[in-house]
């Protein structure tokens, strides 16, 4: 039974292939996101490896507050107690700041939009502590030298000696390049690296006096451990003390927390595409089942057991699923760097090192794509068993129906019950991110796997309404088509399926996209009153810009009102939140506030406003008093004065709002997140006064706020590219049906032709049949898509979430489904043109 298995694979070759196609698609999105993510993760390993390889300790400032805008610094103070402790070789300061730019020669930042800034001062005579390797020229000494990455100088035109512009938390300045380097042994993304001396990194940072961390050598002959519990003794309540192995696991595991968040995100894509791909390949291996009835009966006739035929359907499936999962496996490779290209597009420029291929990778892709074949041919296979013997002598013979036929509608009711139970528990239940996606995903998974069950009963109805205008446009062709079409039911009901998960995810994405994007809208212009907005962007993507644009802004003539709004985290009550800085005289005239209790603006001047669900969840009341610590370590205790409502969505204002003078005092580098700005003053001199600051943005509201939509689109486009791959494999699920009905009607299309249809309409025929099978296929998905979509809004609408429904592109969504349709049929209807009349009567 083995050789007849082998046997058969190869003569129906075409056929393998193409069910292959489908499974090699999805295992090459699994492998292709584990090669990504891994060669990131190894970029960064080589960063921190060379960052620390000369470093045995590494001391810094605590981290009283997570994700803050202002990194921890140490006293510079500690560094010459700590060079006099014995068993320390060497020690230095250093210095980093992610808000440095370097501005080209048309004035805008390097590295675009999608990249990203580091700044660096080191210690010039202590380069073994430097993250930095000089690649050409000398370090930087004095406060006009800089040396800068390898990448800038070479794709900028830039050499030793030629001066560049560059600037932090404050205006642009010009500095003399005295040399490249290279950080660690990776191009990071778009980042582009300005290093200084220590006294001039400390004035451009702001941290006179500070270092964000020492690094310390060990004599010979003293462990790191050994030389830390030397030096911990020295070190002040506010810092803290790790050895470099410590330092090094502690950035490894960060970067690996982010990286399984885009690996998460890719290999749901990936299981998606093999989801579809299960569906193809049921379909087909069930129709080549059904096409080998008399070949299975005669085996049986000759002395196969039920088993026997079973191991024989199961292993052909087993090798195409090897083989697809092996080329998919190493498609990856390839794919990984689509994914990188794609991200890069979409400005969002990942890390680069070699081409990272793990064991890990190989096992999984071709575990998940064997199991994934494996576990849909197993019921077509069991179905082969089931073929009597005397079907041998039967013409036309046909697999007779399962025994659980009757059920079928039942459990399909079932299943799509307990799927959209699921959702409803995922959306309404609320609770961790995990605790919502996980029974959503299941839940989406059983409402497809239900719908696809019942679709055969709605083959036909679909089809008369989807099949008019090939009835009426495509002549005898036409309605030949439409009768074919409906012929198998189930058969068109599967191929169908296939695509409508594509189509109903796409759709999913659209409608709730377009409720988004119409809530969003609605939101920020309810709250913005000002003309213009400035923000973080221009040519670089920091979370805050400098304090001294909005001062130069409120200096501008015509400026009526220029209001900064600060921004950063404090821990209070026990848990780390958000912080809000605003001029109580001047905010309320560009933002609108929906005050709900006490004193409002007026009471920022001396205590704080908290939103009212915050005040409930934590039991405050006017008058009660908050202790906000800030990154470095300081408290300030502040009377609660008043409660407000924040925008359900999108809101631009939220968390505990403080007076700016209170926030400044109590931050040691403050920044601004907006500056709104109102008056007469006009677009061209505003840009002029943020001449000096590139990566703060001047908009009006209306430009703003489609720029914020942009955002949202870019996000959207996205996740349409990456769905586009499962509605990929389905098309070519259309492909394999539409070649394996053309071999089954071998006959009947001979004698079509025999009684005088053309060829020309013998592709119209097979093109028409295929159009139909898909728009029924959209007729699914779409409605399905935008039921998925009414869930899910209607389970966020309490946070400013709409429902609506996006016309356009539901009708370039059908249009798209009849294309697939068009492009499907090409060889099929090729095939079925070509056929010799002669030869095609004689077949069987």
């Amino acid at each position: 039974m083995i050789r007849v298995a082998i046997k058969g694979l190869l003569r129906r070759k075409t056929r393998a292939l193409l069910t292959s196609l489908a499974v090699v698609l999805g295992v090459a999105m699994i492998s292709g996101t584990f090669v990504l993510t891994d060669t990131i993760q190894r970029a960064f390993t080589n960063v921190f490896d060379t960052a620390y390889e000369s470093t045995s300790v590494i001391i810094t400032g605590k981290e009283f507050v997570k994700e803050s805008s202002t990194h921890p610094t140490v006293p510079a103070s500690l560094l010459e107690r700590v060079r006099s402790q014995p068993g320390v070789a060497a020690a230095a300061g250093g210095l980093t700041d992610d808000g440095v730019r370097l501005i080209g020669r048309d004035g805008k930042a390097l590295g675009g939009s999608s990249g990203q800034g580091v700044g660096f001062g080191i210690d010039p005579s202590q380069p073994r502590f430097s993250p930095i390797k000089l690649t050409s020229g000398t370090w930087a000494k004095g406060p006009d030298q800089v040396v800068i990455d390898a990448g800038s100088a070479k794709d900028h035109h830039y050499g030793i000696g030629d001066s560049i512009a560059a600037k932090a938390n404050g205006p642009i300045r010009r500095y003399t390049i005295t040399g490249t380097g290279k950080l660690g042994g990776a191009t990071i993304g778009g980042l582009t690296l300005a290093t200084f001396d220590v006294p001039t990194a400390q004035a451009l940072f702001n941290k006179q006096g500070r270092f964000d961390e020492i690094d310390v050598a060990a004599a010979s002959g003293v462990s790191q451990e050994q030389l830390a519990r030397r030096l911990a003794p020295l070190l002040p309540a506010s810092a803290q003390l790790k050895t470099s192995d410590e330092q090094a696991e502690e950035g490894a595991k960060q970067v690996s927390s982010g990286i399984s968040v885009i690996r998460t995100f890719l290999l749901v894509f990936g299981g998606i595409a093999l989801f579809v791909g299960a569906f193809v390949i049921f379909n087909t291996i069930s129709i080549t089942v059904a096409q080998r009835a008399r070949e299975l009966a005669t085996l049986r006739t000759l002395g196969a057991s039920r088993r026997q035929v079973l191991r024989s359907v199961v292993l052909e499936t087993l090798i195409i699923g090897v083989l697809a999962s092996a080329i998919g496996m190493l498609a990856g490779l390839g794919l990984a760097k689509g994914l990188d290209a794609l991200f890069t597009a979409l400005g969002l420029e990942l890390p680069k090192a070699g081409t990272v291929l793990t064991l890990r990778t190989v096992a999984i892709s071709m575990g998940a794509g064997t199991l994934v074949t494996l576990l849909a041919g197993i019921f077509p296979a069991i179905r082969a068993t089931r073929v009597p013997p005397i079907s041998a002598v039967r013409e036309g013979a046909v697999l007779p129906p399962s025994r659980f036929a009757p059920a079928r509608p039942y459990v399909a009711a079932a299943t799509i019950v307990l799927g959209i139970a699921a959702i409803a528990d995922g959306i309404f239940a609320g609770g961790s991110a995990g605790a919502v996606l996980v029974p959503m995903g299941a839940g989406t998974l059983l409402l497809f796997l239900g719908v696809a069950m019942i679709s055969t009963h709605l083959v036909r109805p679909l089809a008369a309404v989807v099949g008019r205008p090939a009835r009426s446009l495509g002549g005898s062709a036409g309605r030949l088509a439409a009768r074919n079409a409906v012929r198998n039911p189930g058969r068109t009901a599967s191929t169908a399926a296939a695509l409508m998960i594509g189509l109903a995810l796409v759709t999913f994405v659209a409608t709730l996209g377009a409720g988004l994007r119409d809530s969003f809208a609605h939101s920020l212009n309810e709250q913005i009153r000002a003309d213009y907005i400035v923000s973080p962007g221009g040519d670089a993507d920091a979370p805050v810009f400098p304090v001294a644009a909005g001062q130069t802004l409120a200096k501008t003539p015509g400026v009526t009102v220029a209001s900064s709004v600060r921004s950063d985290r404090a821990h209070v009550n026990g848990e780390t939140t958000g912080v809000v800085g605003v001029d109580p005289a001047t905010i309320g005239r560009v933002y609108r506030f929906e005050i709900t209790h006490g004193a409002g603006l007026s009471g920022l001047a001396t205590g704080a406003m908290v939103p009212d669900g915050y005040a409930k969840d934590h039991e405050l009341a006017i008058g009660s008093r908050l202790t906000l610590q800030t990154a470095s370590g300081t408290t300030r205790s502040l009377p609660v004065t008043g409660t407000y409502e924040p925008a359900t969505v999108e809101g631009l204002i939220g968390g505990i709002v403080i007076g700016q003078a209170t926030f400044d005092s109590a931050f040691p580098q403050p920044g601004n997140a907006y500056t709104f700005v109102s008056g007469t003053a006009s677009p061209e001199a505003l840009d002029a006064a943020l001449a000096s600051y590139p990566d703060a943005k001047l908009d009006s509201k209306a430009a703003w706020i489609a720029a914020d939509q942009k955002d949202l689109d870019k996000t959207l486009m996205l996740l349409y590219v990456l769905l586009a791959l499962s509605v990929i494999v389905s098309l070519f699920g259309m492909v394999n049906t539409m070649i394996l009905s053309v071999f089954e009607r071998t006959r009947e299309l001979g004698m079509l032709r025999a009684i005088g249809m053309s060829r020309r309409q013998a592709r119209r025929m097979i093109r028409h049949e295929s159009v139909i099978t898909a728009l029924i296929g959209a007729a699914l998905g779409l409605p399905l898509g935008v039921f998925l979509a009414a869930i899910v809004t209607s389970g966020l609408s309490d946070q400013g979430i709409g429902f609506h429904l996006p016309l356009g592109p539901l009708a370039a969504f059908t249009v798209v489904a009849a294309l697939a349709g068009i492009v499907a049929a090409i060889l099929p209807a090729r095939r079925a043109s070509r056929l010799d009349v002669l030869r095609a009567l004689q077949y069987e």
